[in-house]
């Protein structure tokens, strides 16, 4: 044992590696239909760090590692995260933010009660809402305000938070899943019947096609930018049009609606109501694709120059002739408007004349291989601009300065970048399965340098106060979740399986959604968890440096 110990203190990059896979291989178990995932790699980290002081990976692995989990975290946050503001989405992160700035208040209170110091406060806030990124935000902070704190104890302080995080973590995932089980009893809930009553409001947000005979005389002599004008975006979409001379078209911006026209609208069923309202009547013919010079074709968004444009800059793009009907990202399909982003991976279905379809392919680039490159150029010099933000000293009262640091600079930089896609030639964003190589990587050699760091700590702690630091963590989780579920359920008034899955989206744990989504038939939990998430992400973020800095700066 003595001479393993001796090699792994030796290799740092050993050592890291048998941190990750260990960590891997126990994450992967399932307890009770469940698994703590990624989270046991901080666990292994701490508990090699408790057998041996030596067992420490150095600074520079939880930089790195620090650096690329929040700058592609941000890059993919930031288009959900700035949507989220918009409409509905407004109302409930606003609710979402209020709670989770409650549930640091009632660490703050907890922690002052039990002697506890600013960063153990912090770290009891983030494992009670299982948040891996506030962690690291928290132990940055805790390292740019090192001049507030007394020479000796700088090391204290910054493991502090990651052995309080490791001891409220465990309550912060199942102490939910509790609570959703025991309020569904409270309230008695049907799930099946939530499931019934989704989807018959769902089946009118089918994407369907259908044909309609120009005869309303508002629209006959107008061009088809004319005619849809008064309705801003109707929530559907042109295809192709049938001329009474037999020949078809794809419609355009500029085509002319003729009386007796055929039509074909692609849309939902509201939505397609309308399209039957401007344009007269809908008709049982049928435009039979194979029976005309059109094609239609499910086309991958793999070109870097074609992502970041607006549907309606591409379709008067001379380089492009063709109507894009629909549009699918991750697993949301939808009619995408002219203002509509494409994104690096979308899928848009295209109708385009047959002639046109290899060139069209070609626009968009149709190559998944493409999806799996990085522009390391992009990447590089988004994480230098977040560096140096991060650098930036922002003046405190006293005379002190605070700076975002390592993991507040290359997060609030991706955010911006993730939300703006593309400035000139440079697409900032990264294809989904890249962002996700590149976040996973960095968390886990965030994760394993930063527990190995604090295993020394974690035992004494443990052996000392243990028990009470986990029962303050589940009282943090359970204020936050109780509050949620009857203040979402009572007041917003939405079905307990959106509750729960508004729930897992403030909590960020996507152990919660499962069961969320275990309990329910519907797609409700996804929803709300999307909606609330990007949110509550940025949100715990923030208002872990809070915690901490309010706490040393006085």
């Amino acid at each position: 044992m003595g001479s393993i110990l001796d090699v792994l203190a030796a290799n740092p990059i050993l050592l890291l590696f048998s941190v990750i896979g260990l960590g891997y291989l126990i994450g992967n178990i399932k307890v009770f239909g469940f698994k703590l995932g990624v989270a046991a790699v901080l666990f292994v980290g701490i508990a090699f760090g408790a057998v041996d002081p030596r067992l420490s990976l150095p600074d520079y692995f939880y930089i790195l590692g620090l650096v690329l989990f929040v700058y592609a975290l941000g890059l993919q946050a930031g288009p959900g995260f700035f949507a989220s503001f918009q409409k509905r989405g407004l109302r409930y992160s606003a609710v979402a933010i209020v709670l989770l700035a409650s549930g640091a208040l009632v660490a703050i209170a907890v922690g002052k009660l039990m002697g506890l110091n600013a960063p153990s406060i912090a770290g009891l806030y983030c494992g009670a809402l299982t948040n891996t990124p506030a962690l690291a935000a928290a132990v940055e902070t805790i390292k740019n305000l090192s001049p507030l704190i007394p020479a000796d104890q700088v090391s204290l302080y910054v493991n502090s938070p990651v052995v309080t995080y490791g001891l409220a973590y465990p309550f912060g995932v199942f102490g939910v899943i509790f609570w959703f089980f025991v309020f569904t009893k409270i309230y008695k809930i049907d799930f099946t019947k939530e499931a019934t009553d989704r989807a018959t409001e769902s089946t009118a947000e089918a994407i369907v096609s259908r044909t309609y005979r120009i005869t309303n005389p508002a629209a006959i002599g107008k061009t088809v930018e004319q005619a849809l004008a008064p309705l801003g975006h109707p929530g559907f979409t042109l295809s192709r049009i049938k001329r009474r001379t037999n020949a078809v078209e794809i419609v355009s911006q500029t085509t002319m609606l003729e009386s007796g026209n055929l039509i074909i609208a692609v849309g939902p069923a509201d939505a397609l109501e309308m399209a039957r309202i401007l344009f007269g009547e809908e008709s049982t013919e049928h435009v039979a694709e194979k029976r005309d010079d059109t094609s239609y074709r499910l086309i991958f968004v793999s070109n870097k120059s074609v992502a970041g444009k607006s549907v309606g800059e591409l379709q008067t793009s001379r380089k492009f002739v063709g109507s894009i009907t629909r549009l699918r990202r991750g697993e949301v399909e939808f009619v995408p408007s002219l203002d509509t982003i494409l994104e690096l991976g979308d899928r848009i279905l295209v109708v385009t004349p047959r002639d046109q379809v290899e060139q069209a392919s070609k626009f968009f680039g149709d190559s998944v291989r493409a999806l799996s490159e990085t522009d390391f150029l992009s990447l590089s010099l988004g994480i230098v601009l977040g560096v140096f933000l991060g650098m930036i000293p922002f003046p405190l009262w006293g005379g002190m300065n605070f700076r975002l640091g390592f993991a507040g600079g290359p997060l609030i930089v991706g955010i911006i970048l993730g939300r703006l896609e593309r400035t000139g030639p440079i697409q900032w964003g990264l294809p989904y399965n890249a962002n996700l190589v590149l976040r996973q990587t960095g968390l886990v050699f965030f994760l394993a340098a930063i527990g190995t760091k604090a295993g020394p700590g974690f035992g004494a702690t443990f052996q000392t106060g243990a028990w009470g630091l986990f029962a303050a963590g589940a009282l943090v989780t359970s204020f936050v979740t109780v509050s949620t579920i009857i203040y979402a359920y009572k007041r917003l008034k939405l079905p307990m399986s959106g509750v729960m899955g508004m729930m897992s989206g403030l909590q960020t744990q996507p152990a919660c959604l499962a069961y969320a989504n275990q309990q329910s038939d519907s797609d409700l939990p996804n929803l709300w968890y999307a909606t609330v998430q990007p949110a509550s992400m940025i949100a715990k973020i923030a208002l872990a440096q809070i915690v901490v800095s309010s706490l040393l700066v006085r």
